[in-house]
């Protein structure tokens, strides 16, 4: 996955091809509607002008908008591990005080927005199989003795949608490696239902990024947007082949293994896993809910109410996008929106409690 999706020159965030929006493979809700930046901006407003910075900004629209929505002008910066896309926001964003990052700061002051983020890092698949636990690892030639299954069908002929392909390719394959130490056996003994067969994801790199960015946040909060459950829904027992999914070109399957560096591979975000890192590294969870309460809160109807569209037309786009986001059968209720925070922004966002879920988690 790491290879896939970040190999120097080769992977799918780290090549030249359009990801984001109609003409490329997903949509995210900045790229929907300005509404969602303006809603982050109001949410956080009681933080006043602080320090804001933007982990994997996309194309920039987020903090176009966010900077747009508010009444100061707060110092914003970017960490964008992308050329191509930082390349795409600084040509977006080349009129606003936006300054891009290299690395994570020593020290973390204000706000931190994370939005799909956690869901790209790279993670581990884990199964349980006779009365043990697994590894799932990739190979290219089939190990003898090993039990090998073969994801990867032949690809399309050019034509049939999902581009052009070489049906006499070497096929990359999954193998099953037990798991007998170390991290990945503890948190699979405590997540992974033992159930003969049951697979799923364990994230511990996206645990470790939540668990940095909490311990170097002095003062402020962290905000991650994504797809996900708590841990008591992400590992059902009829939850038992993963989250693991692939999106190119609009479409979603599920084999990581075809189209390497050419589509988005993803997986849903244990809430339950970040927010537990988190307070391990000090931070407080200020407030977790689905993203249709956490928009409503934010007051995302009164901005669309107030604005001004320039035609029926564009009113028409502007409440399907709204809609999209909001609709529990769309995104409002399978994204979450997670904040945790030091010092006085825990105060300063406290209504945000009337929202609160932390109790699911």
């Amino acid at each position: 996955m790491r290879a896939a999706l970040f190999a120097p020159g080769l992977g799918y965030y780290t090549a030249g091809a359009t990801k984001l929006g109609i003409g490329g493979d997903f949509v995210t809700a900045p790229e929907m509607s300005p509404f969602f930046g303006a809603a982050l901006a109001d949410a956080f407003a009681a933080m006043g002008a602080a320090n804001v910075l933007e982990l994997g900004a996309g194309s920039g629209k987020l903090a176009r908008d966010f900077l747009a929505a508010c009444d100061g002008k707060p110092p914003y910066s970017i960490l964008e591990v992308s050329a191509d896309l930082r390349d795409r926001q600084q040509t977006l964003l080349a009129n606003r005080k936006v300054t891009w990052l290299d690395a994570l700061p020593d020290e973390i002051e204000g706000l931190v927005i994370a939005n799909e983020v956690l869901d790209a890092i790279p993670c581990e698949i884990v199964r349980f199989h006779d009365d043990h636990y697994e590894q799932a690892r990739v190979t290219v030639a089939p190990p003898s003795g090993s039990a090998v299954r073969s994801v990867r069908p032949p690809l399309p002929r050019a034509g049939e949608g999902w581009g052009e392909g070489d049906e006499n390719q070497t096929p990359l394959t999954q193998i099953w490696q037990p798991l007998l130490t170390g991290h990945l056996l503890a948190a699979a003994k405590l997540r992974i239902p033992p159930i003969e067969g049951y697979t799923s994801e364990i994230n511990l790199e996206a645990e470790a990024l939540v668990a940095t960015l909490a311990a170097r946040l002095t003062n402020g909060a962290l905000c991650f947007v994504d797809y996900g459950f708590p841990r008591r829904e992400y590992y059902l027992p009829d939850r038992a082949t993963g989250t693991l999914a692939c999106h190119y070109q609009q479409r979603v399957h599920f084999d990581p293994l075809i189209l390497a560096g050419l589509q988005d591979v993803t997986a849903h975000v244990d809430f339950t896993a970040m927010a537990e890192a988190a307070v391990d590294a000090g931070a407080s969870v200020i407030s977790y809910s689905t993203q249709a309460q956490f928009l409503l809160h934010a007051g995302l109807l009164k901005r669309l109410e107030s604005y001004e569209f320039a035609s029926d037309a564009q009113r028409a786009t502007a409440l399907g996008a709204v809609q999209k986001m909001l609709s529990p059968a769309e995104m409002g209720e399978l994204f979450k929106v997670l904040i945790v925070g030091k010092g006085a922004a825990i105060e300063q966002l406290a209504a945000m409690s009337t929202v609160d879920q932390c109790y699911k988690l």
